[in-house]
């Protein structure tokens, strides 16, 4: 019987009913440890024999890549491919497949929420309250504040809508995306008048190829003041040691994080700030996204496998 490797740390941790169609095809399919992201080690142990795999957001390296026998797919169960080895992937024939925007409402909702939080120092007084202290904060309202995102794809979009409501201007830079009949209230800017402009700034794109963070000293040094921060994408958008320099300076008023470079972070620097909101990436862990992401990477899957 041929197997199928499955790591998404919900699923792992809970099941999906997705997983049924799999079996119903004639797999066997394997985990990876329950609700962890797998090391290289296990990687290593557990795909030999493989033929597919229904990744999450684990690294995926050319010597991962390398030790596997007869792996033809990889179907990520959401859009990110950055942690995987493309170039290896490619060169061993091996398929990688994405679930595209499955989980862009769960991310641009959670998007609204930390930029809510952040405006109205939600936490902050939620913290103090649970000590018994009756410390209010004054926040400020979103109406005629300008959004600026870094991406316009399909989280960026639903993002826009939602401020949009709350009656905010929004502009975005992509250097790819084209938005026909766009909604009134938007429109692209090219990304030093994003920086220069926002008052609350949502990234929403991929790390540089090189590895470079798109938010470093000089670009935050640039950035307007007392602007909020938002990262619900890749952990390496953001130099830590220059965001916690803005933080203190409150070049950066607020930051919301639900992304880091390593999975739980070892760096609790920014974590811990008390003007930092942090999450652990939780933009995609919703029923209906979970649903949504692992139907789509099963039925790529099964797909790709030419048993669907």
């Amino acid at each position: 019987m041929q197997k199928i490797l499955v790591t998404p740390r919900s699923v792992t941790r809970h099941g999906h009913p997705s997983l049924k169609r799999l079996e119903a095809a004639g797999f066997e399919v394997v985990f990876c440890r329950p609700g962890e992201l797998p090391s290289d080690e296990e990687l290593r142990r557990l795909l030999p024999g493989c033929v597919g795999y229904v990744a999450g957001v684990e690294p995926i390296r050319a010597k991962v890549l390398e030790s596997t026998q007869g792996l033809k797919v990889i179907s990520r169960n959401g859009t990110g491919v950055d942690a995987i080895d493309m170039e290896s992937a490619k060169r061993l024939g091996i398929q990688v497949l994405r679930a595209q925007g499955a989980n862009a409402r769960g991310v641009a909702e959670l998007t609204m929420g930390l930029i809510l939080a952040l405006a109205r120092s939600v936490t902050a007084c939620d913290r103090a309250m649970k000590t018994g202290k009756w410390e209010r904060s004054s926040g400020f309202e979103l109406e005629e504040k300008t959004l600026g995102l870094v991406g316009c794809g399909r989280v960026g979009r639903l993002v826009t809508g939602f401020a949009l409501a709350f009656g905010m201007r929004v502009i975005s830079h992509d250097p790819i995306a084209e938005w026909e009949n766009a909604p009134e209230g938007f429109s692209f800017a090219e990304l030093d008048d994003v920086f220069r402009r926002s008052d609350v700034l949502s990234l929403h794109c991929p790390p540089a190829s090189d590895g470079k963070a798109l938010l470093d000293r000089e670009v935050i040094e640039r950035l307007k003041p007392g602007v909020l921060v938002i990262n619900t994408a890749r952990g390496g958008l953001i130099d830590p040691d220059a965001m916690l320099q803005a933080l203190e300076k409150r070049q950066v008023a607020g930051l919301g994080l639900d992304a880091f470079e390593e999975e739980p972070p070892n760096d609790r620097r920014l974590v811990e700030h008390p003007r930092v909101i942090a999450t652990p990436h939780i933009g995609g862990y919703t029923s209906q996204s979970i649903d949504r992401a692992m139907d789509v990477a099963v039925d790529n899957l099964l797909q790709a496998l030419s048993v669907a």
